[in-house]
């Protein structure tokens, strides 16, 4: 009997000993700066406390990546040569507010070509980056030597593309946005006739003319793709890849494709085995707030308070916009909290607070809290959706147009045009999403939607992200239409061979008809 145990003991002791399968895990992480880093630094830190090791490629120059962390070890390089600053962003806004004075149908075009004049340069430095870093034998001999289990990476930047797959890692993609547009667009199909195109303010239920339109950005999506995007990597991938390869055949080789969307913000649409939802994995429960707001937010009494933040890049909008924000703000019973940067509103009133930077979870999370004055980042509306605040909404740049069209749709936000705005119309909005009960009770069925899941996003993003370390890729998720070419992918070689047989059956017809018809005319001419 002590024999029996002893061999029982010793077996637990070696399953208590025995790390865990894909634990203690090499990971390479390519992030992209700003918002999208806040995301990915969510998931590393969770990784990093389930014991897995973790290397991060930054940028030198980087505004939010630390080179020093406790829970990653970085790579400085050069990634870009020319680092656009905050003050860029604000003169981008300005570009943006003059294309919002066109027609609904031609605003999204002229701001399509805003985003292509950008892309044009981004691709060109992003591949000649590339490009001195394979070039630099190394930096690539550190990297294949360090013996990485996995590339987890933000294809918003295509670095984290090309070096998985140069490096033939497993690839695991913390995403929304590729390199010209939503990720879905890459990897799923996406009928125009209910599938908005990024980028065209249109929902899933389109007219006639909203579908011309969704077709018209869908074919500039084309044309961005295959003759601005792809020519800037003709080098790098003649230099250093196989021929044939292109930015897409990279993107699609990706074993997991982390989405950060789920279907009570997004339309309902196709999608691909290998596309894991993990939309509003950054959310959480509200924890206490510094004394100081937490006295601020009780002194607003039965009316309660409104937080506004217009995001990471926008460090001021145009003053006589803000001044009217301020005056509208003034008349309002409920106290504001206002991250603000720049000079003081002349028109600011005794019941708002600017602050620098603020708790924004913690602050949506608050029972105070009655409204989310908000520029429409993926973030933040997924914060509000998780703490069911009702958003009045400010879009400036980029998907924040798309993003805030899908809340309006489902009755819990207001959209206001910043070009036109004033302190009239700002006041008459923001009275109507307080007053109206209806944005608020839809935000908190929105919030009882998106928790009523079996497993948490996060705990569904660390689940997928070791699935792939343990299993070495997942390449039976990958569907086989990806290695098609496109005559193959549409049929339309099969399209072609039917219409040479049917072709050449009508012509065939048509000649026996005539030589029939001939042969009888000629007898008739004889017996005649």
């Amino acid at each position: 009997m002590s024999s029996i145990m002893s061999v029982i003991l010793m077996a637990l002791c070696l399953l208590l000993l025995e790390p865990s399968y894909c634990g203690g895990s090499k990971i390479l992480v390519v992030p992209v700066d700003g918002s999208h880093w806040i995301n990915m630094k969510i998931i590393l830190e969770k990784l990093h406390s389930s014991g897995h090791e973790i290397t991060v490629l930054r940028s030198a120059n980087s505004w939010y990546i630390s080179s020093n962390s406790s829970i990653y070890t970085s790579i400085n390089v050069t990634m870009l040569e020319d680092e656009a600053d905050l003050d860029f962003y604000n003169r981008l806004l300005l570009d943006v507010m003059d294309c919002r004075s066109y027609s609904a149908f031609l605003r999204t075009f002229c701001q399509q070509r805003l985003i292509t004049s950008l892309l044009t340069k981004a691709h060109d430095i992003l591949a000649k980056s590339a490009i001195s870093m394979l070039d630099d034998p190394l930096f690539v001999t550190t990297l294949q030597e360090s013996k990485f289990d996995l590339m987890l990476t933000d294809p918003g930047m295509t670095l984290g593309v090309i070096l998985g797959s140069y490096l033939k890692l497993p690839m695991v993609f913390n995403v929304r946005w590729i390199n010209n547009g939503e990720g879905h667009f890459a990897i799923a199909p996406s009928p125009i006739s209910y599938i908005p195109v990024p980028g065209s303010e249109l929902h899933d239920q389109m007219d006639f003319l909203e579908r011309t339109k969704n077709m018209l950005h869908y074919l500039y999506y084309v044309y961005e793709q295959h003759f601005v995007i792809n020519p800037a990597y003709s080098d790098l991938f003649q230099k250093h890849f196989p021929a044939g390869t292109d930015l897409l055949s990279l993107e699609m080789s990706a074993d997991i494709w982390l989405f950060r969307s789920d279907f009570v913000f997004e339309f309902p649409r196709p999608t691909m085995p290998n596309v894991v939802y993990i939309g509003g994995f950054q959310c959480k429960e509200s924890k206490p707030l510094p004394d100081e707001l937490e006295a601020f937010m009780q002194s607003s009494g039965e009316h309660g308070v409104i937080i506004m933040s217009l995001g990471t890049f926008i460090s001021a909008l145009p003053p006589e916009i803000t001044e009217a924000i301020a005056a509208a703000f003034a008349e309002l019973p409920q106290k504001v909290i206002w991250r603000f940067t720049g000079e003081k509103p002349s028109s600011l009133g005794n019941n708002t607070m600017l602050v620098k930077w603020l708790p924004q979870n913690d602050l949506l999370g608050h029972p105070k809290t009655r409204v989310f004055v908000a520029h429409g980042g993926t973030n933040g509306m997924y914060e509000a959706i998780y703490h069911g605040v009702p958003v009045l909404a400010m879009p400036l740049l980029f998907d924040q147009f798309d993003n805030v069209l899908r809340l309006k749709v489902r009755g819990a936000a207001r959209v206001v045009e910043v070009r036109s705005l004033t302190k009239d119309s700002f006041l008459e909005a923001l009275e109507d999403v307080l007053e109206n009960p209806s944005y608020r009770q839809n935000a908190q069925r929105l919030s009882q939607l998106h928790r009523d899941q079996p497993m948490s996003p996060m705990d569904t993003a660390i689940f997928w992200i070791e699935y792939v370390i343990r299993n070495k890729g997942a390449p039976h998720l990958q569907a086989a239409g990806f290695s098609l070419p496109w005559y193959s992918y549409f049929c339309l070689d099969v399209a072609a061979f039917f219409m040479v047989i049917t072709g050449t059956f009508i012509w065939g017809s048509v000649l026996i008809c005539r030589f029939l018809c001939c042969r009888r005319f000629s007898r008739k001419m004889k017996a005649e």
